[in-house]
């Protein structure tokens, strides 16, 4: 979408007279105001000819100035595509009105809340030891029983990944022998090489919805060269609709990029980098040197001493996997795999939702080198209802808020779990109309994100979802 911070009309029209369809361009470009998400309908009737009042006079911070033209909105209302390079303040004005015990991690609540965690996934886990005497995995007609042990333990236990997580942060414990050892050992549980994740995940949210730099879920270019895409997405979901019927087709690939992002996924990222940044070049977490020929040699996922600490994580990964396929040597694949492997895609499925759900959707642009920044990229976060995703809250809470409060999160990713509640609290007071939360349901926003975010194409200075092709009764959520 093109997104322009220029303060007066003119800088509006020379960003867009260059080219010969200028006259037609400026027709087409609508002004999406700051806070509230709605177009300006005054400003539509002006760019259509159609004149305009004093009713209709450019608010104090206008909006950006976009083609609207297939792009579809979310439960955010376009709010994303309002907001231009000068609604951003600096990381020092959003940090000053955080309260300053946010930034302070306490070991003993730290413990506490890993002490839930574990005891939750231990008791599912004796549970399913003690079924195996008269649930056989290996017996086909058990499966629906052990899928949903696997959904049941793989969701108690993301709450252990979630903590894993905050101990790559730093933001567990003040005391680093501690919070590594933690943080070490639970990823290799998981088969995550934990100094790998590290780093990578801190790129991620130094770099976040940057199209050239960013880690995971950068989105497909609709005009990169094909040559060096695995599948083209636009046009493989046109093709389906093409075959399939509007209705049938979206469906189809929806589907689709559900079982790619939610099984697949996370696998493929750690093993290519799949949804990484292509100027990396092919990445492999337990290989520290690049597949392939990076465009930014100097940008490389684990330069220096990171290279050594990833053969480190790799150690612990390779003791739980050798012991995973002790198991299955001793007992069986069928065993192994519903005590262990079923509960793991479940919580490799949980991370990419939440991931893919914080930077994604219809209406959430992203950025080139040029007109990214580290504050811009952390409020293109998104933070959802997770808190209703049952009637109990209990995922929430079993998850520790992890997609609730995301938004704090980053921006400041020291900020532990148990306070960010409160830092939310203030960025939501403080700064309401660059502040991203979507109240659309959980399986509602999935569905839509599944079936509209495609690919991406270059619009001006940014890139935008395009839906063009697809109607918008089919990307809506009721």
């Amino acid at each position: 979408a093109a997104f322009l911070a220029a303060a007066s009309v003119c800088s509006y029209a020379s960003a867009f007279a260059p080219s010969p369809r200028s006259a037609s361009a400026r027709q087409q470009l609508t002004r999406v105001n700051v806070a509230t998400g709605l177009p300006n309908v005054g400003g539509m009737l002006t760019n259509l000819g159609g004149g305009g009042s004093d009713n209709n006079k450019e608010p104090e911070r206008p909006g950006a100035l976009i083609d609207l033209d297939g792009i579809a909105f979310s439960g955010l209302q376009g709010k994303a595509l309002s907001l231009t390079t000068a609604d951003f303040p600096s990381s020092g004005t959003v940090r000053s009105v955080i309260p300053a015990d946010c930034f302070e991690p306490e070991t003993a609540k730290s413990l506490g809340c890993l002490a839930v965690s574990v005891v939750g996934t231990a008791l599912c886990t004796a549970f399913g030891f003690s079924a195996l005497s008269v649930v056989d995995p290996a017996n086909i007609l058990t499966l629906p029983f052990w899928l949903a042990y696997s959904v049941v333990t793989g969701t108690v236990a993301m709450g252990l990944w979630v903590l894993a997580h905050e101990c790559g942060h730093g933001a567990f414990s003040k005391d680093r022998k501690l919070q590594d050892t933690v943080g070490y050992v639970l990823h290799s549980l998981f088969l995550v090489p934990y100094y790998s994740w590290q780093r990578s995940h801190a790129v991620h949210h130094r770099y976040t919805n940057h199209m050239e730099l960013g880690e995971t879920h950068v989105p497909e270019d609709k005009d990169s060269d094909p040559n060096v895409k695995l599948y083209d997405a636009f046009d493989l979901r046109n093709t389906l609709m093409e075959k399939f019927g509007d209705d049938q087709g979206i469906k189809v690939w929806g589907g689709l990029a559900a079982f790619l992002h939610l099984i697949v996924g996370w696998p493929a990222y750690l093993l290519i980098g799949a949804t990484g940044g292509p100027d990396r070049g092919m990445t492999n977490h337990y290989y520290p040197y690049p597949m392939t020929d990076p465009k930014q040699p100097k940008k490389e996922l684990f330069p220096g001493n990171w290279k050594e600490k990833v053969y480190q994580s790799d150690i612990g990964v390779g003791v739980v996997a050798a012991g995973a396929l002790t198991w299955a040597a001793c007992n069986g694949i069928p065993e192994m795999m519903a005590i262990y492997g079923g509960p793991l895609i479940v919580v490799n499925a949980w991370l990419v939702l939440y991931t893919w759900l914080q930077h994604t959707d219809v209406d959430v642009p992203h950025f080139t080198d040029d007109d990214h920044n580290f504050v811009k990229g952390a409020f293109h976060t998104i933070d959802r209802p997770y808190d209703k995703l049952d009637p109990w809250g209990a995922i929430d809470f079993l998850h520790h808020k992890i997609g609730s409060t995301h938004v704090a999160h980053h921006f400041d990713s020291t900020i532990p779990h148990y306070k960010a509640q409160v830092a939310t609290d203030a960025i939501k007071e403080n700064f309401p109309e660059i502040y991203l939360y979507d109240p659309t349901p959980i399986p509602e926003a999935l569905w839509r994100v599944c079936k509209g975010c495609a690919a991406v194409e270059k619009r001006g200075e940014y890139y935008i979802w395009n839906n063009k092709d697809v109607k918008d009764e089919l990307l809506q959520t009721e």
